[in-house]
């Protein structure tokens, strides 16, 4: 059946507590116990692995710890500044990076060493696969790394039915059923599409129903 491509609407909260780690428990306990100064950690894989949601948790967690992270992404303009007391230094989808990103980001593992500070990182591959500058690679791929493995149908369905309850969306087993024969299963994909059917059910004031989303699929486009 053909994939439908989908537009993302606001993101919904990311955190470990509504983390499923799936195959990835390892990626996720060394994470939890992640300090300053600890070697750096790359995590890879594909589109829905949930690269960015780690990233996010391992923020908001740091965060109300009290510790200043830092967030550094391809989409972010040069130049790439520390926090003002940094701990943490987050550096998503690596593979995206120009020359110049390249070169901020073999910097902060600079700053990351002379400091202590902790350095996690995300691509799509393992760093030796990247097409990066040498050095970068190799402070990439200097900790352990780890292969994020995407999540099964049913912890797909899991996470879709936790965020729904979250939220206070009654969602039916023929809704998920039709999310997850019509769209790829993608998790960050569909939670902006739940995101979206929320909104239009709360200004359509109705329930959230198959004929419900076909609507709001056929006005959005």
């Amino acid at each position: 059946m053909k994939q439908i491509p989908l537009s993302l609407g606001p993101e919904p909260v990311y955190s470990f507590d509504n983390l499923l780690p799936g195959a990835n428990a390892a990626a996720l306990a060394h994470l939890q116990a992640l300090t300053p100064g600890a070697p750096p950690v790359f995590l890879w894989g594909g589109p829905g692995s949930g690269k960015t949601h780690y990233l996010r948790a391992l923020a908001l967690a740091w965060q109300a710890a009290g510790a200043q992270v830092g967030w550094y992404g391809a989409d972010q303009a040069l130049p790439w500044e520390l926090p003002a007391q940094p701990s943490l230094l987050l550096l998503d989808d690596c593979q995206d990076y120009d020359a110049g990103q390249q070169h901020a980001a073999f910097q902060l593992f600079v700053e990351a060493a002379t400091h202590g500070l902790a350095v996690v990182a995300t691509g799509t591959a393992p760093p030796v696969d990247l097409a990066l500058r040498e050095d970068l690679r190799t402070r990439l791929g200097w900790g352990p790394t780890f292969a994020l493995q995407p999540l099964s149908e049913q912890e797909v369905r899991s996470a879709l039915r936790r965020e729904a309850d979250r939220r206070g969306i009654a969602l039916s087993d023929e809704v998920m059923d039709y999310l997850l024969t019509r769209f790829a299963r993608n998790l960050k994909h569909l939670m902006g599409l739940l995101d979206r059917l929320d909104e239009f059910a709360l200004s359509a004031k109705r329930a959230v129903t198959v004929p419900l989303l076909r609507q709001m699929l056929a006005d959005q486009g």
